[in-house]
């Protein structure tokens, strides 16, 4: 096994640039969905992105070595939406999950768990800092989520990604397609978006997303605090302003006196 402690953020973002182009090429031998076919071309423009953020000086979140993984990684507010959709979902294994992105975009993504792990991954080791003064390590798999953005192609307007997610804490269901109060959901502006840290994780410690720990897909944004870090999310909705959306400050904690940017 790779120490990860000797691997530094540069060969690691380059190794990861050179794996989407190994993908690029074997593109045929793969059998695509419409919207993960169009995924899978942007690559090249993500390739030519990430290889421009190696230049460009910008601050990284610490990434930690294999050995610093905390041995317990205490789950956080939500814990399992239990809904009666969610639940049919666990008992599928998330098969039929779908994470849509859409707003101010100019081909709307809608891809499967499968979608996404077929896409070049990047894997860190991260400390998550809670607002409640816990911290813990650990290590999180997904797809850079600038990779995602490029594919669906931002509009004019675009500024914020807003995170809508499976879980309620108020427990209201949502009605007529509208956000309930308590919908947890979380935005971000697109610097931190395009981040090569920011990610949509389906692994956490080199196995699938555990239900208390946002499976099948969270957010990791990880300059900000964990409340940041949206759980069991479902859609990307790409907005120029959220004051339209649930209270109008870009998130469910936001909405009750957090502080909107939560960096760290």
């Amino acid at each position: 096994m790779a120490d990860w402690g000797k691997i530094s953020r540069r060969t690691a973002m380059t190794a990861a640039v050179g794996g989407a182009g190994a993908l690029i090429w074997n593109v045929n031998n793969l059998t695509l969905s419409p919207d993960f076919a169009h995924v899978f071309h942007a690559v090249e423009d993500w390739t030519r992105l990430s290889q421009r953020a190696l230049l460009i000086p910008g601050r990284m979140a610490p990434e930690y070595a294999m050995k610093d993984i905390s041995p317990t990684f205490k789950p956080n507010g939500t814990l399992d939406p239990g809904t009666d959709d969610y639940n049919a979902h666990v008992a599928q294994g998330f098969a039929n999950w779908r994470l849509r992105v859409d707003g101010l975009v100019r081909k709307p993504l809608s891809l499967s768990i499968r979608d996404l792990r077929r896409l070049p991954a990047r894997t860190q080791i991260t400390k998550h800092d809670c607002v409640e003064g816990w911290t813990a390590i650990g290590m999180w798999t997904g797809v850079q989520l600038g990779l995602l953005l490029t594919a669906a192609g931002m509009l004019p307007g675009a500024r914020y990604a807003v995170f809508h997610c499976a879980d309620n804490l108020d427990g209201e269901a949502s009605k007529g397609g509208e956000q309930s109060p308590g919908q947890y959901y979380e935005s971000i502006d697109l610097n931190d978006a395009f981040h090569p840290q920011t990610i949509i994780a389906y692994g956490m410690n080199g196995r699938n997303l555990a239900v208390a720990h946002g499976a099948p897909l969270r957010l990791r944004v990880e300059r900000q605090l964990g409340y940041k870090h949206a759980k069991y999310v479902q859609h990307i909705e790409i907005v120029s302003g959220f004051a339209s959306i649930a209270g109008g400050r870009g998130g469910y904690w936001e909405d009750r006196g957090y502080e909107w940017y939560a960096g760290i």
